[in-house]
């Protein structure tokens, strides 16, 4: 990596341009998987990829790849990328570092008239955040095989739009089918979204695996009736059920493992009325933990305590399990690899485990697989004040330049 120079300000000036896109007036981007926005941004990316000499193919799920061709080209890729979609009113560095940190490291690449032995792949995936579609993840799990196309295409929106729909309305379902094939080695670059590496003024950090996790969908109904003659004893309170579920996810997390946390993260109260009790709440619950059995063992908890309060209150209920991810344990010389251009750039060898879910997740079942972490000021995401240093975005791009080209050296 001697004869390759990240540049930062060209970095700078494409991230900037590209977070134009869906702006807020907080300083965030609003860019929902297969929104309008969504679809800007793909295209002024396609636009770069071809610039920089890449072929673009995009798959059936609207996966983007941009390939740069090796000397060898009957060996399998180095792929590496993340996501361009955004939370609702979220941050601008959520995802993009980890696309357009690849693209600069092929343009670099370009800059030094720098062929690899294997080919290059940058990824962009298709609905990582899950915040308008669910589950989340939905690009990658596809390619991976963990859902089937059938299953991803079908799912809606809140207004009843599905993912097919979306895909061809914006230009984005492609021909290229979307299913495992033959990837020597996969690297995402992302924000760590939690405090560990800002509280430690670290600039990078090598991920040696992701926290598995479940997500809970929960419905109570009781009975809809007058706040004011209504006797107390006499009520069916869907939100009273909710709340004492609520409360408990929060204690749970105190008992359930040390790494255990549990979040109740979207309400839904129906009639919705300051002055009607409430008939039917739906609610969801997120448990994460990087021991699989600890979060098996939250889920039956939580269960549990949906049952009991269901009954001190006299309500119908239901619990749905919208989606379940393991944890995933990177590979070993994969996160060597990592481990080894921290070093070599002169960055102390930090080593963590992601609480949040990402691609790599996924991907780590198809090839070998690592992620690199820059950090999250005050620990600060999936918000609009999301915000990381810019020399420690230039950093992890520099990490992640060197151990992309190691890993595509034969």
């Amino acid at each position: 990596m001697d004869d390759l120079r990240i540049d930062g300000q060209r970095l700078r000036e494409r991230f900037d341009a590209f977070n134009e896109i869906g702006a807020t007036e907080a300083g965030g981007v609003d860019r929902p998987a297969l929104s309008d926005a969504n679809r800007e941004a793909r295209d002024r990316l396609l636009d770069w990829f071809e610039e920089a000499g890449l072929s673009v193919t995009v798959d059936e799920m609207g996966n983007i790849f941009g390939r740069r061709d090796g000397n060898r080209e009957c060996l399998p890729p180095v792929l590496f990328g993340s996501h361009v979609d955004s939370q609702y009113n979220g941050g601008r560095f959520d995802g993009v570092v980890g696309v357009l940190g690849a693209l600069e490291v092929v343009e670099s690449l370009n800059d030094a008239g720098r062929r690899t032995d294997r080919p290059l792949e940058i990824v962009s995936w298709t609905n990582e955040e899950g915040v308008r579609f669910q589950p989340d993840l939905l690009g990658s799990g596809v390619f991976a095989g963990k859902f089937d196309t059938e299953f991803a295409h079908s799912r809606e929106d809140q207004a009843g739009k599905t993912v097919e729909e979306e895909l061809e309305r914006i230009g984005y379902k492609g021909d290229r089918p979307c299913e495992p094939r033959d990837i020597h080695r996969y690297f995402e670059l992302h924000v760590e979204q939690g405090p560990y590496l800002d509280d430690r003024d670290l600039s990078v950090a090598a991920v040696e695996g992701v926290f598995g996790f479940s997500w809970l969908e929960v419905t109570f109904e009781g009975k809809a009736d007058h706040a004011g003659p209504t006797p107390m004893d006499s009520r069916q309170d869907a939100l009273v059920g909710a709340s004492d579920v609520v409360a408990a996810v929060r204690r749970l997390t105190a008992t359930g493992g040390d790494d255990l946390v549990g979040t109740v993260g979207s309400v839904d109260v129906w009639p919705d009325s300051i002055n009607v009790i409430p008939e039917v709440v739906e609610f969801t619950v997120d448990l994460r933990s990087a021991d699989d059995a600890v979060v098996d063992a939250a889920v039956e908890r939580v269960r549990d305590e949906i049952e009991w309060a269901a009954t001190r209150e006299g309500l119908d209920y239901d619990c749905e399990e919208l989606m379940r991810v393991d944890a995933a344990t990177f590979d070993d010389d994969c996160v060597g690899t990592v481990l080894a251009a921290m070093r070599e750039a002169g960055y102390e060898e930090t080593q963590l485990t992601s609480g949040a879910g990402h691609d790599a997740s996924y991907l780590n079942d198809v090839c070998p697989t690592a992620m690199i972490f820059v950090p999250s000021v005050d620990g600060v995401s999936h918000r609009e004040s999301e915000f990381t240093e810019w020399e420690d975005v230039v950093a992890g791009v520099d990490v992640l330049g060197r151990a992309v080209v190691k890993s595509a050296t034969v």
